[in-house]
This record gives structure tokens, C-alpha cells and sequence, in this order.
């Protein structure tokens, strides 16, 4: 009884201390949500003045598109307040900051192309998916990238950030950090000396760029152009001075990428120290010279290669077949292995430095993330062919198989393992036709390798002849007709059997060894030649026989002369 006596009295107290306790705990939560959603300062460009009532600086894309307009109509003082100048003095702002609104309105200008889809409109800029697969969904931001620009090695960014200074609304503006990288930016991007001659007429913006790049960016393919031309016949001009041949052969075939990769480096070197173009074009342009450069040497070294591999190939090796060594038949399989590893060294080289060299990663490894189960599902359909192919033929150098030389039975064909490449095996028949299998479905059926130890093969000639034939007399004949010819060894292994008997007639089966399956084909035609013409001149009795029985049982002979 004094215990309830003396807790409602205090009723009001908790009821009090609770309301407080949660206003704390809202106003602790609101400050983190704040927080996250701007960067608190306590002024903001007190310098400049206050801001004009008509700029726009709400949304990161309002605010880029407020300083692109205000820049292109020169009222670089108003765009001034979206730089956040906090980094200098108050009373510098005035006179520093619209130069240098003006400084990265050229940089943004000459070397960025500005995305504006990617920009946000709104006010928090928090990615929105409608598909849901970006791994950043839902996710309030203050801090944007705009463009990642390298300069002599370094990287510098041009980034947007949201700022909040008191009881005034969070706006966008562009990062001290940016404001303080705009001289350095400017210097490298900025307009080149000759453009202090030009005329104003040609200074103006005739649709995406000025009116002096309209005539100078086709001056400037057709210079390239004739560099492209004056490089190729220079180098095929220094391919005579070679003093071998394979390294004229070398020279010859790298030629024009040589040139190419030249000429992409002089113009990327003209862009960087003489001119300056817009940021349409620096855009399309830059990263092309850096494939084209790329490619030109990768192609030139890989022709490089091929065309010592090739010198080796016909030093050590020669012109492979059969008859050559196993040992030659694996070193020419080995060294298209090598060319593959090479090829695919090279390949993924190009491709990191590409990725590298054009800041690529990011933005390939968000779009990856964001899309993985789609890319994922089109990989698979559309690349499991050629990465099939890829595998199996790495599977085919190393294993090994088939070697490039051996003698093989596919799918009926009698023919040669001519070439082994990434995605193909090309065979050539003993008629000289060619036959070109992918090698995933070749590695998928089964094949006779007649080399695949050797190129030893036994060859069977077959005769059907009468029943009367003398298995004694023709087994002494082949023996000695076979050891007349150069195409047989191992005398000691000829051999004759009757293999079959038909009431036709009985098969006789003549087996001999050749050193190759070539050797063992021609070989074969010559002994059945001489066979059946010793059987025509002594034996003609020994021809097989057709019997037909006539009425009341008599039997009738009718003979098969060969």
C-alpha cells in the first residue's frame, strides 16, 4: 500500500523523462541522417557575396548544368559560387574565383564529356534502379565523380560534393580538392599558344566545337594519314638493309603495324604539346590512339614472332609429315603451343593496359557487378563456342593427342594434322584437299592416329580367288615380289592367310610393314598390282567362280575373269 502510495506521484516524472530520453534519441538519429547526406561547414564562398536567387545548385545535375551555362555565357562571376572556395582567403574569393570558374569551365570543356544521364536529379542523388541489380540501390550520396583525368602519371578527379553552411539549404558544388587542381588541369588542357592568333570568328562554337577545329581536325587526319603512308614504305625500305632473310620476312610483315603504332604515338604527342580539341573529340579521339598504338605493337610483335618460330620451324624441322621423327612432329606441335601462349599473353596485356591506361576498370567493374546475372547468361550462350574451342585446343598442346604431322583416319578421311589454331584443326588429305574442324568436335570424336608412336603402319591387300587357289605359291610370291620394293621393312613380319571363304570363293589377305602411311599406300597399290597381274598370266583358273544350279540339279559354272 506505500508502495503504490508513493509511485503515482512520480507518474509524471517518468512520463517526462521517457518523452525526453526519445527526443534525444530522434535528435541523434536526425544528425546522422544529416550527416550522411551533406557535409556540414560553417560558411560557404563568404567572400563572393551572397548567391544569385535564379542559380540552381539543388540537384548535381542542376548544378553542372547551371555552371556549363553560366561559363558559356561568360558570367564567370556567377559561376564562381559553385566552386566551394573554402580553401581560400575571404577575401581572395572575388578576385580568384571566377578566373577560376573560367579555368575549369575550358578543362570541362576540352577533356571531359560530361554524362549527364549518369548525373542525378536529385537532391540526395541516390541511385535508383528500377531493375534493382545495382549493388549501390537506395543509397544516399554527397560526394560525385565526374571525370577521372591523368596528368604525367598522377590521377585527378572532378568531383561534385553536397555542402551544407547553417540554416541555409544543402547545395552541390565543385570539391576544394577540385578547385585546387584547376591551375595544373588548365595548364595541360587548356587553350595551346597558337590559339592566342586566331581570329574570334574562329574562336566561336559552331555546334559541338569550335570553328578552328571544323578545319584543323581534317588537316589533321589527312597529316596522319601521310605519316601512316611515309612510315609502312620506310620500314619495307629498311626490310632490304636486313642481312637475313627471315628478318627481311620479319620486317615485311610488321611494317604496317609498326606504322600504325608510330603514327598513333606522333598524334597522341601532337595533342599533348601542340594542340588542344574539345571534349567531343579529345574523348573519341584519345582512346582510340591508345588502342590503335596498342594493337600496332602487339600485332607487329606477334608477326615478329611468327616469323622466327617459322625460320626454326624450317631449320630444326623441316616440312612435316609422317615421315618425320616423333620428336620433330612434338616440337612442331610445341612451338604452335608456345605461339598460342604468346598470342594469349599479349592478348590479356593489351587488354589490362587499355583498361588501365583509359581508367576503364571502375566503371566495367560496376557495370559488371550490376549486371552479373545477365552477363553472365549472354557469356555463356554467346562465348561457349570459342571458349570450348580455346580450351580444347590448349588441351591438344598440352596432351598432346595429335601432333601437328601425325598421319590420321577422321570420320573416313585418310589425312594429315596440318595446323592445330585456337579455335580449328586443319587437315590436309592425301589428295591435297584441305578439311577444317573445330576442335571442340574434333577432341569429341574418336580418331585413328596412325603416328601416334610411329609412323610404322601395317598395310592388308585383300584378293578374292577360287577355291582352288594355292595359298602356298601366292604367299612365296608376295613374299618375294614385297621385298623387291623400297617401301617395305621388316621382311621378317610379311605374312599371307586365307581371311574368309564364301561358296563364291575364298579372301586372301597380304599383310606387310611400311615405314609411313604414305610409303604404305603406294606400297599397297604396287603389291596388288603385281598380284593379281601374276594370277592373270599363270593362274587364270584361279579366278573366282559363279555356280548356278540348273534343273534337275546340274550345276553350271560361269567364270569372273578379273
Amino acid at each position: 500500500m506505500v508502495i503504490v502510495t508513493l509511485w503515482v506521484p512520480m507518474i509524471p516524472f517518468v512520463r517526462l523523462l521517457l518523452l525526453c530520453l526519445f527526443s534525444l534519441l530522434a535528435a541523434a538519429a536526425g544528425a546522422q541522417e544529416d550527416s550522411e547526406a551533406w557535409y556540414e561547414v560553417e560558411e560557404l564562398n563568404s567572400g563572393l557575396g551572397p548567391a544569385p536567387q535564379r542559380l540552381d545548385r539543388s540537384t548535381p545535375r542542376a548544378a553542372m548544368r547551371s555552371f556549363v551555362n553560366l561559363t558559356n555565357a561568360e558570367r564567370f562571376d556567377w559561376a564562381a559560387h559553385l566552386l566551394n572556395l573554402s580553401d581560400l582567403p575571404p577575401g581572395e574569393q572575388a578576385e580568384d574565383g571566377p578566373e577560376l570558374a573560367a579555368m575549369l569551365a575550358s578543362v570541362i570543356e576540352r577533356r571531359i564529356w560530361i554524362n549527364w544521364s549518369g548525373l542525378s536529379a536529385r537532391p540526395d542523388a541516390m541511385i535508383e534502379s528500377e531493375t534493382g541489380n545495382h549493388p549501390r540501390a537506395g543509397e544516399t550520396r554527397r560526394n560525385l565523380r565526374i571525370e577521372l583525368v591523368e596528368v604525367n602519371g598522377q590521377a585527378y578527379e572532378v568531383r561534385l560534393a553536397r555542402y551544407k553552411a547553417g540554416e541555409d539549404d544543402a547545395v552541390w558544388l565543385f570539391t576544394p580538392q577540385t578547385v585546387e587542381d584547376v591551375p595544373g588541369l588548365f595548364a595541360e588542357f587548356g587553350p595551346r599558344r597558337f590559339e592566342q592568333y586566331l581570329p574570334q570568328s574562329l574562336k566561336a562554337r559552331a555546334g559541338p566545337l569550335r570553328a578552328w577545329e571544323w578545319i584543323a581536325l581534317p588537316l589533321y587526319l589527312v597529316v596522319l594519314g601521310l605519316l601512316l603512308w611515309g612510315t609502312n614504305r620506310s620500314v619495307m625500305m629498311l626490310s632490304g638493309m636486313a642481312p637475313r632473310a627471315f628478318l627481311r620476312q620479319a620486317i615485311d610483315r610488321a611494317a604496317m603495324p609498326l606504322a600504325l603504332m608510330v603514327t598513333a604515338f606522333v598524334a597522341q604527342l601532337f595533342l599533348n604539346l601542340a594542340v588542344s580539341f574539345s571534349g567531343p573529340v579529345t574523348n573519341v579521339v584519345r582512346p582510340a590512339l591508345v588502342i590503335i598504338m596498342v594493337s600496332g605493337f602487339g600485332i607487329a610483335a606477334l608477326r615478329v614472332v611468327d616469323a622466327v618460330l617459322d625460320r626454326v620451324t624450317l631449320r630444326v624441322v623441316g616440312d612435316i609429315d609422317d615421315t618425320r621423327s616423333l620428336e620433330k612432329r612434338e616440337l612442331y606441335t610445341s612451338i604452335f603451343a608456345l605461339r598460342r601462349i604468346i598470342v594469349l599473353f599479349m592478348v590479356g596485356f593489351a587488354i589490362v593496359y587499355v583498361l588501365l591506361r583509359l581508367n576503364l576498370f571502375e566503371s566495367i567493374g560496376m557495370t559488371l557487378l550490376a549486371s552479373a546475372g545477365v552477363l553472365t547468361v549472354l557469356l555463356g550462350i554467346a562465348g561457349q563456342a570459342i571458349l570450348g574451342n580455346i580450351l580444347a585446343s590448349l588441351q591438344i598442346a598440352l596432351a598432346k593427342p595429335v601432333r601437328i604431322g601425325d598421319s590420321i583416319l577422321f570420320e573416313g578421311n585418310w589425312a594429315y594434322v596440318e595446323s592445330i589454331y585456337y579455335t580449328f584443326i586443319r587437315l590436309r588429305t592425301w589428295d591435297e584437299r584441305r578439311i577444317v574442324v573445330p576442335v571442340r568436335y574434333f577432341v569429341s570424336k574418336p580418331f585413328e592416329n596412325w603416328s601416334v608412336k610411329d609412323a610404322r603402319i601395317y598395310s592388308t591387300i585383300r584378293i578374292v580367288l577360287d577355291h582352288s587357289a594355292d595359298i602356298e605359291e601366292l604367299r612365296e610370291k608376295f613374299i618375294e615380289f614385297a621385298k623387291d620394293r623400297d617401301g617395305v621393312i621388316d621382311h621378317e613380319k610379311l605374312c599371307a592367310y586365307v581371311s574368309g571363304q564364301t561358296s563364291e570363293g575364298q579372301e586372301m589377305s597380304f599383310y606387310v610393314m611400311s615405314p609411313d602411311p604414305s610409303s604404305g599406300w603406294e606400297t599397297e597399290m604396287e603389291l596388288r598390282e603385281a598380284m593379281l597381274g601374276y594370277i592373270r598370266k599363270h593362274h587364270p583358273d584361279w579366278w573366282p567362280r559363279e555356280r548356278v544350279a540348273g534343273e534337275g540339279g546340274a550345276t553350271g559354272i560361269s567364270f569372273n575373269d578379273a
